[in-house]
């Protein structure tokens, strides 16, 4: 019955923190996850498991095993809930395969976190232990899949601004340190210690939030849009439709033009969403008819999502085209999407599914991730490049003043997927104080302030622009210099910590340690 109890409060817990994620958003709701979590890796005092039939201290403690089989439980209701869209059109199995695989890395969360959790302050342990789990999620293999890192359901909550400081990896940092500090209130022994870890975290986030959107480092202003053409058809099939959504882009872009010109407003850019122009316009003249008909009309630098090809192979590519002189930066997407954009061991995985087949074949680029558009240096992060805490530091550090989430999220329909990526964006833009425009095929497009906030937002499937004058900024904020330092720090403490909480465990079971002092 214990073992039933713990697992079941373990799949509520992973079910908490997926409902901080967007479209729900409720920030609170991963702190009692996590606050969950930790209480079903705790050793549970003897009147409390005594009420479940519990009986002798080896049922009391949980084992190793059965914390690893916890963690999983926790991850895998929580990816469950979280990653439907991956299935929306190509079924369920690559769906639960994602979620499964990604629950697996949660088998050291819950592993070393019963070894922690024998610790008097093991709850401060905790923190570090589970971010270093988070960072071999998000890196490997093939490059890891940092989507589901906690700290993106944190946008809406105090801890965002911590972003800034040290990117997400701060913000998932201070979440689990709140949520296991919350837990430890019910212990009278680290009740003062769990309340400071409640408090110091919350405040510093809040006082983070007053130096974010500084108005200091502000050196102009720019007039932006970005288009939303919509698609004929969502789903996978939509791609050919290609000469059909260039259409619709280039006829929301001509509506746009009417308005601003009715409006008297000057644009300094236009951006088009990924794959906005699928029909490559350097090889069709008629795709470099149509682009050329909404480039004249808008008469500023627009940013075409195509798709091109050279030497190296396929290239999903952003291109600036200028109405004075042409076609001119271009930033070739520099982090692919593995199984989707490109398909690794395809021959290995073919034995399994002939799905793999639906996979692209791209290569990455290794440009600088800044466009100049005009006169203004833009950083560029193209759909799945925006969960990469690189994307967006390295234009920051090449000069971007402005930056833009160019999208393709048709494929995945009407699911949460398109509200996930919006939130990446607005931690992107706290974390690098940055405005930043995220123009989406189908939606959600929207114009986010350097603070997160989201000042106007398109309907998914519907045509659509959006217009708005945005800071232009210079400054570099600790998390663009010293982010990744910081974050290895935090991983290398986490991967002490599970050292020496291994050794602590091993030398107890050999007799070494008095009984109770772990």
């Amino acid at each position: 019955m214990p073992a039933f109890l713990r697992l079941g409060l373990a799949a509520i817990s992973g079910w908490l923190v997926y409902l901080s994620y967007e479209p729900h958003g409720f920030w609170w709701s991963a702190l009692a996850g996590i606050a969950l979590f930790w209480l079903t890796l705790v050793p549970w005092p003897r009147a409390v498991t005594a009420r479940v039939g519990m009986a002798g201290e080896a049922q009391e403690r949980p084992s190793v095993r059965f914390g690893a089989l916890v963690g999983f439980t926790h991850g895998l209701f929580c990816y469950l809930f979280l990653l439907p869209w991956v299935g929306e059109f190509v079924g369920a199995m690559p769906y639960v395969a994602l979620a499964v695989s990604m629950a697996v890395y949660a088998l050291a969360t819950g592993a070393f976190g019963v070894l922690v959790a024998r610790w008097c302050y093991g709850f401060a342990a905790f923190a570090p232990v589970y971010l270093a789990v988070e960072f071999v999620r998000s890196s490997v293999p093939f490059g890891g899949f940092s989507w589901v890192r906690l700290a993106w359901g944190q946008i809406d909550g105090p801890l965002a601004a911590l972003a800034a400081w040290g990117g997400p990896a701060l913000v998932t940092l201070a979440a689990v340190l709140v949520g296991t500090g919350l837990a430890s209130l019910i212990d009278a022994r680290t009740r003062p210690a769990g309340a400071l870890a409640v408090i110091v975290p919350l405040a510093l986030g809040a006082a983070a939030g007053l130096g974010v959107d500084r108005d200091g480092s502000t050196v102009g202003e720019a007039t932006v849009a970005a288009v939303q053409g919509n698609v004929p058809r969502m789903g996978l099939d939509f791609n050919a439709q290609r000469r059909a959504v260039l259409s619709n882009h280039v006829n929301e872009t001509l509506r746009l033009a009417e308005d601003v010109r009715a409006s008297g407003t000057h644009l300094d850019m236009v951006v088009w969403p990924e794959n906005a122009s699928d029909v490559n316009p350097f090889a069709d003249t008629e795709a470099a008819s149509l682009v050329g008909v909404a480039l004249r009309a808008v008469d500023t630098p627009l940013l075409v999502g195509t798709l091109t090809r050279d030497d190296v192979g396929a290239r999903n590519t952003m291109v600036v085209f200028d109405p004075k002189t042409g076609a001119g930066d271009y930033h070739y997407k520099r982090y692919l999407q593995p199984f989707g954009e490109y398909m690794p061991m395809r021959s290995f995985f073919r034995k399994f599914s002939d799905l793999v087949d639906l996979a692209g074949d791209f290569k990455p680029g290794d440009g600088d991730g800044v466009v100049r558009m005009g006169n203004i240096p833009v950083g560029v992060a193209t759909c799945y490049e925006v969960a990469e805490d690189d994307a967006y530091r390295r234009a920051v550090r090449n000069g971007a003043q402005i930056l833009a989430t160019p999208t393709n999220n048709a494929t995945f329909g009407f699911t949460d997927m398109t509200y996930q990526q919006l939130a990446m964006s607005r931690m992107r833009a706290i974390e690098n104080d940055r405005a930043v425009v995220v123009a989406a095929t189908s939606g959600v497009s929207a114009i986010v302030r350097p603070d997160g906030s989201v000042s106007q937002q398109t309907k998914i499937f519907t045509p659509a622009h959006l217009v708005d004058t945005l800071p232009l900024r210079d400054d570099e904020t600790p998390a663009v210099r010293f982010g990744g330092v910081l974050e290895w720090m935090l991983v290398a403490l986490g991967a002490a910590l599970m050292a020496a909480a291994t050794v602590a465990s091993r030398r107890r079971a050999r007799g070494y340690a008095p009984e109770g002092t772990e």
